[in-house]
């Protein structure tokens, strides 16, 4: 009896993680079916975004769906700036990393989009610039 009770923490510990990898792969699955079709796409422990058609749309991963945050039209896009994730108006330094927001400024609107990376980040900003004045 005592060697059951040793061995059903392992038991239970390994229904988690398989649960959870479950719910991981279904995350993926329906990210793929959301993002088909787009020019760029990321998916981190922020969220996810995607941009298509000349449009970024940013969503959420919440009971057991895609739940739209925002969207930006790329051909407004002026500016795009790293800021630190959650100390306000902080602008983040060239060598900084971790979790951080793009903030994206346009002709009469300011947008923030989560990240996890900042490396991630900063190839998204370049891109979308890039793209920006491509469509000028």
């Amino acid at each position: 009896m005592s060697h059951g009770l040793l061995w059903f923490p392992l038991l239970l510990a390994f229904v988690l993680l398989a649960a959870l990898g479950w719910l991981e792969r279904r995350r993926q699955s329906l990210f793929r079916t959301w993002a088909e079709g787009a020019e760029l796409v990321k998916l981190d422990g922020c969220g996810g975004a995607q941009l298509k058609d000349g449009r970024l749309v940013w969503c959420r991963f919440e009971a057991g769906k895609f739940q739209d945050q925002g969207d930006f039209d790329v051909c407004r896009l002026e500016l795009v700036e790293l800021m630190a994730l959650a100390s306000g108006d902080a602008p983040l330094t060239v060598e900084s990393q971790g979790p951080c927001r793009l903030r994206l400024v346009g002709t009469d609107l300011q947008m923030d989009v989560p990240f996890s990376d900042a490396d991630q980040a900063r190839s998204w900003g370049d891109q979308l610039m890039a793209r920006a004045r491509c469509d000028l």
